[in-house]
């Protein structure tokens, strides 16, 4: 890649800084280099065969020695530095950030967590290196139905306390937007509380939290050997939260162990009903069609996917169904099967990564960690991770106005002290966050 080649796109967010234009913004970042994640800036577009340098891809849409300005929480201005000197002195100096060359990128997202649970299972990944198997563990009140034990038990504000810390964590690493799942209560009331809990997180650190049901997570112990009386609870269940505004998307498990296609899709039809979008964990330990099944319900994600066949990525790429992967489930679980990323670029199916916080499989809180595991476990660029948690994050939660840096999009950006994008996913246990910005409001790392 070159790494030296700037950005000269034609583009109609590259305006002419007139009077009005110079005076309007509430803020101004200069002397940064940007990683736009834009298609406007060159990001991720087909080479040209006809010479066109113009129509080149560029690595990460980056703008080297530029500026951004800002008005009212939006991207309003992407330019080069020369264009906004001789406009500065009209702006008062808490008007302006001179970032001093540092990185700007889109505020990360996170998007596939189960980060609101209650209780801690580090007994059985003991028990786990003790030799003792998943089974056993299950057999004795542990795995997920010691996770949904100690969620229904918990109170709200335990539940919000224990939850808020992994947030933080998640913040502190660049993180403006993330996916919050339920599936840790299994009953009305604890699902209500979960998605509950997930609203509060958003609205104390006023950041953006899609909420996604997951009550077809696992079947409860009271329902054992009953699994389509269950599903017939959870879809009764879901419009009584949507009604509630607690409910952005909906989410299952489509597993040998869990759900088939035949009970998910009783669940995607009540989705359809309530115009809510649909996502699935699909194809992490076999190939029973789920992600056919998703793009048929035009979902907009299809999530773990090591056991994803060609012939589903095709469906997935006419739905634009993005390949949500999961490398943190990969490592604690010690898998040996790789999702088959080669065959997604090949048909151009966009591929986000996610923590997949959860108390279980993936216990983890560092989306830059989980950036250097995409690329050490699964063999993805680094631009590639860059922008499976910006642009194609934003995308498997349809957020076209999160995780790119271009006019009209949401001013959540991510201040880096790095040397070059790829420092992001290449250095592990140092985080070079200088701070995050919100909405248009600068906020000091957490």
């Amino acid at each position: 890649m070159n790494e030296s080649k700037n950005s000269v796109l034609k583009s109609p967010t590259e305006q002419t800084l007139d009077k009005s234009t110079t005076t309007s913004f509430d803020h101004v970042i200069i002397n940064a280099n940007i990683a736009t994640f834009s298609a406007q800036y060159g990001f991720d577009i087909e080479t040209s065969d006809d010479g066109d340098e113009h129509a080149d891809s560029i690595p990460y849409g980056q703008l080297l020695n530029a500026a951004i300005g800002i008005k009212s929480g939006k991207v309003a201005w992407v330019g080069t530095q020369d264009q906004i000197t001789a406009h500065l002195p009209k702006y008062q100096a808490s008007q302006i950030t001179d970032v001093d060359g540092k990185w700007i990128t889109p505020g990360l997202i996170d998007c596939h967590t189960h980060i609101v649970y209650g209780g801690n299972r580090s007994n059985e990944f003991e028990a786990r290196l003790q030799g003792v198997s998943y089974q056993d563990i299950a057999a004795q009140g542990g795995g997920i139905v010691a996770t949904v034990s100690a969620t229904r038990a918990a109170s709200i504000e335990s539940l919000f306390a224990q939850s808020e810390k992994r947030l933080i964590a998640l913040m502190k690493e660049g993180v403006t937007s993330i996916e919050i799942k339920s599936g840790y209560g299994l009953d009305l009331d604890t699902e209500r509380k979960m998605l509950t809990v997930a609203r509060q997180l958003g609205n104390k650190y006023d950041i953006h939290v899609s909420t996604t049901y997951l009550a077809a997570h696992a079947l409860p112990t009271e329902y054992k050997d009953h699994a389509d009386d269950y599903i017939e609870q959870v879809c009764e269940w879901l419009p009584i939260l949507h009604s509630e505004g607690l409910v952005d998307a909906v989410d299952g498990f489509c597993e040998n162990i869990a759900f088939s296609t035949e009970q998910i899709r009783r669940v995607f039809e009540v989705a359809r009903s309530l115009n809510l979008p649909v996502k699935l964990h699909s194809e992490q330990l076999s190939d029973i069609g789920g992600s056919a099944l998703v793009a048929e319900y035009k979902g907009l994600s299809s999530d773990h996917l090591e056991h994803l066949s060609e012939a589903d990525i095709k469906k997935m790429a006419v739905s634009n169904t993005v390949a949500v992967i999961l490398p943190g489930a990969f490592y604690t679980l010690r898998d040996t099967k790789l999702p088959p990323t080669e065959a997604l670029r090949k048909h151009h199916v966009p591929m986000a990564i996610s923590t997949d916080c959860n108390p279980g499989t993936s216990p983890l809180t560092s989306l830059l960690l989980t950036m250097n595991m995409g690329c050490t476990l699964f063999y993805l660029t680094t631009e590639e991770v860059l922008a499976g948690v910006t642009v194609h994050a934003a995308q498997a939660l349809d957020l076209p106005n999160k995780g790119k840096i271009e006019v009209g999009c949401d001013a959540d950006l991510a201040l880096w002290n790095i040397a070059r994008p790829a420092d992001l996913a290449y250095q592990m246990g140092l985080n070079p966050i200088q701070g995050i910005m919100v909405q248009g409001q600068w906020r000091d790392t957490i």
